[in-house]
């Protein structure tokens, strides 16, 4: 078509995208790793021969199962003779009790035998906690790890038997900058994401319940942790993961291509499709992704953009549409 000097008006072809709603979703990435909800090495309290093992390597134990014993004899030993005693201190403080309800006998004499009896019943609790001590209980319902330590073997409270793990709930603990800090509290949602040996990824969900009190000074990052169900136990603790933080997510977002914006004297520009012809409006930019940016004002659902060739476009200019794209 002709312009206004005879000259050839210049048409552009351009691809489209026709704006729609849609979640957006503002996140960091960071790294992290899988630990279990709990997790401790087993050992005795007290020294002894380990005369027998409960249990077997990799299995599940429950809360307060007896794993291992070390000889009690000695102790066995003593408390029967303690125990032995107890009827004639009783009797002693009978006969004392009744005798000064008489006055035949003074109140010193009576409280020097009920002391012995109250030292002798003292002696045998205390003999039967070094026994409860001889036997290795579980502290928690967990998996138990590989045995360290053989019948036989002499234990002493620094020697590990095995470890006991909590893998029904894992922790995530990961770090964030300190600039995100105020970002991130209990409730917080996190995605993060393992690869397996084919290197297929598998995204899994938990929730923020608790992080340090302040700032680590030597990394500026704030140390955090979250909670998964890992009922099925196939996540196994140890592994490293990439972790995003779901900071905050609008669920009818309108955004543009970051590469369909021309900065421009201050304000955000980007091109639309009307009539055949492109028109710049300025809009209000929200919440950014790696991709895309939320407009908070100037386009709206259904407007027709211009994304590809925007430094070519001007005001008027005639354009014709040679593909619509769709949002990734």
């Amino acid at each position: 078509m002709p312009g206004p000097r005879g000259s050839v008006e210049r048409i552009l072809n351009v691809h489209v995208e026709v704006l729609d709603t849609h979640p957006m979703t503002d996140h960091t990435i960071t790294t992290g790793d899988i630990l279990p909800a709990e997790e401790v090495d087993l050992t005795f309290e007290i020294s002894g021969k380990v005369v027998e093992i409960c249990f077997n390597e990799g299995e599940f134990v429950k809360k307060g199962t007896v794993l291992a014993r070390i000889n009690d004899a000695p102790l066995q030993a003593q408390l029967r003779k303690l125990e032995s005693q107890v009827k004639l201190a009783e009797d002693r403080v009978y006969r004392q009790q009744a005798l000064l309800e008489k006055d035949a006998v003074s109140r010193e004499a009576f409280e020097s035998v009920q002391t012995d009896y109250n030292k002798l019943m003292a002696d045998i609790e205390l003999v039967k906690a070094q026994l409860a001590q001889t036997e290795l209980r579980a502290p928690f319902d967990g998996i138990i790890g590989l045995r360290r330590l053989s019948e036989g073997a002499y234990a002493s409270p620094g020697s590990t038997i095995a470890t006991l793990s909590d893998v029904g709930t894992l922790k995530i603990e990961f770090s964030v900058p300190e600039i995100y800090a105020t970002d991130v509290k209990k409730g917080t949602p996190i995605e993060f994401v393992l690869t397996d040996n084919q290197g297929k990824e598998k995204t899994c969900r938990a929730n923020v319940y608790a992080a340090e009190a302040g700032i680590d000074r030597a990394t500026r990052t704030l140390t955090v942790r979250a909670l998964y169900s890992n009922v099925s136990h196939l996540l196994i603790p140890g592994r490293y993961v990439s972790v995003k933080i779901l900071k905050s997510q609008i669920d009818d977002a309108v955004s543009v291509p970051s590469e369909a914006i021309i900065p421009e004297m201050g304000e955000n520009l980007v091109y639309v499709y009307r009539n055949g012809k492109a028109h710049p409006v300025s809009i209000e930019a929200g919440l950014r992704t790696e991709s895309r940016v939320q407009a908070l004002s100037g386009v709206v659902e259904g407007d027709t953009l211009i994304v590809s060739g925007v430094m070519q476009l001007r005001d008027g200019l005639n354009v014709v549409i040679d593909k619509f794209v769709n949002r990734p």
